[in-house]
């Protein structure tokens, strides 16, 4: 059985949707250290699960992790 051309259309705009539409950027900065004292990367704050997990993660779930980000990250005194 053939695919229509309707049906490679669908199936580009599912394939389009689910990876190409991310709405949560990654937060790396390619400055990978976990910090033994909290378990947290040095340059994204993220723990090491988070950041495995990362492309696994439905959009809901990466934004949830973006709003703990902030906390984590070290108060700059000004």
């Amino acid at each position: 059985m053939e695919l229509r051309s309707l049906d490679w259309f669908l199936v580009f705009i599912c394939f389009y949707f689910r990876f190409a539409l991310t709405i949560a950027p990654s937060p790396c900065i390619n400055w990978c250290d976990i910090n033994p004292d909290n378990g947290f990367c040095r340059g994204c704050y993220r723990t090491l699960p988070e950041i495995a997990d990362w492309s696994k993660l439905s959009n809901s779930n990466k934004l949830e992790v973006l709003e703990k980000l902030q906390a984590r990250k070290p108060q700059v005194i000004q």
